[in-house]
């Protein structure tokens, strides 16, 4: 779910998140779960020549793609690494940024954990994560829009509720919560839709799982596509401090 964070709704909040992490000149930033690697040049231009900016990820091949997008750029370090246990030697962080990462890890907690032992005293850290027990799906089939997001707080992502419960997680973890915002993001874009959301793929599943019939669902991402179409759901922010 939520494959990428294009359009206008992900940039603004993107936009936002960075803004409210008030990167400064010869800071150390963490990017974790940085993926193919899209915030590492803007936060590299944020830390200037003095500062350093280091993009962890599991997977390689979201790896290889971050070295190149940052080819050329120095002061940006590329490190493989699990979330749970991070490359990275205690105390060293100034600002850290985690973005739609949480709902897909086994223990969140844990991985907050990670974040306090890597930031030091002062630091900020900003978070992103949705919650998808409020996406809503317009359609005339409204019980099949409901047993969507059934199947998908249940079963296709595995922290499908993570965004209402930053806030709670981060204090746990021992941050100091400053800001918690809540955006919806709004699809009137069928196509879009179906490549952010997934909503085809995972109507798939939810058939071949039995949590749909096969025609009834058939039926209803056929009728999404003839629109007009409306998507929505809760995307939680929160900013903390160390």
């Amino acid at each position: 779910m939520l494959r990428g964070a294009a359009g206008n709704a992900g940039r603004a909040y993107k936009q936002q998140l960075l803004d409210l992490l008030d990167v400064q000149a010869g800071q150390t930033v963490l990017d974790l779960g940085c993926g193919p690697g899209t915030d590492l040049p803007a936060l590299a231009d944020r830390v200037g020549d003095r500062g350093t900016v280091i993009g962890v990820d599991r997977d390689r091949a979201m790896l290889t793609r971050a070295r190149e997008r940052t080819d050329g750029l120095h002061r940006v370090e590329i490190r493989e690494g699990d979330a749970h246990d991070l490359p990275i030697e205690s105390g060293t962080v100034d600002r850290a940024k985690i973005d739609r990462v949480l709902m897909h890890v086994a223990e969140p907690a844990d991985v907050l954990a990670q974040l306090h032992r890597v930031t030091r005293p002062g630091a900020r850290i900003g978070l992103a994560e949705p919650d998808w027990d409020t996406l809503a799906v317009d359609a005339e089939d409204l019980e099949t829009s409901r047993a969507f997001t059934r199947y998908t707080t249940e079963e296709a992502v595995r922290n499908a509720t993570i965004g209402r419960s930053l806030a709670r997680l981060a204090g746990q973890a021992g941050f100091r919560v400053e800001t918690v915002l809540a955006a919806a993001p709004v699809f009137r874009d069928f196509q879009e839709a179906d490549h952010t959301l997934g909503l085809g793929r995972n109507m798939q599943k939810a058939i071949d799982r039995g949590r749909v019939g096969r025609d009834r669902g058939h039926r209803w991402f056929s009728g999404l596509s003839a629109g007009p179409f409306y998507a929505s759901f809760t995307l939680v922010s929160v900013i903390c401090s160390r």
